[in-house]
């Protein structure tokens, strides 16, 4: 297996272990939609409690990823309930996970089909 494939069935396997209800199929998608920056220090973690990446997620996920026009109120309020279910004592919350309970949410997944 390549560098990829292992990132791949770490993520499968953390998101089996948290209990969360995502596809194989989808986190596999995401992982490669990530690309590159997961192999990145601290590129593959979301850090909840700062404001700044909570923003970029956001910014740069909800909005220009998955085109939401939503208001900013309830852009939050999604991540704030993403970070709680990806588990306030779990210091290493996934971006991989983040941003796929946030399509699901969003009924988004279509966006990793292309």
């Amino acid at each position: 297996m390549g560098k990829r494939d292992d990132k791949i069935e770490a993520m499968i396997i953390e998101a089996k272990k948290l209990d969360l209800d995502i596809t194989d199929d989808l986190i596999s998608k995401v992982v490669i939609g990530l690309g590159p920056s997961l192999y990145k220090k601290n590129g593959e973690t979301i850090a909840c409690g700062k404001p700044t990446e909570l923003e970029n997620i956001k910014k740069n996920f909800l909005k220009k990823k998955l085109g939401l026009k939503n208001d900013d109120a309830e852009l939050e309020k999604a991540i704030k309930e993403m970070c709680v279910k990806l588990g306030t004592s779990n210091r290493s919350k996934k971006k991989v996970h983040m941003y796929a309970l946030l399509a699901i949410k969003f009924d988004k997944v279509s966006i990793y089909d292309a």
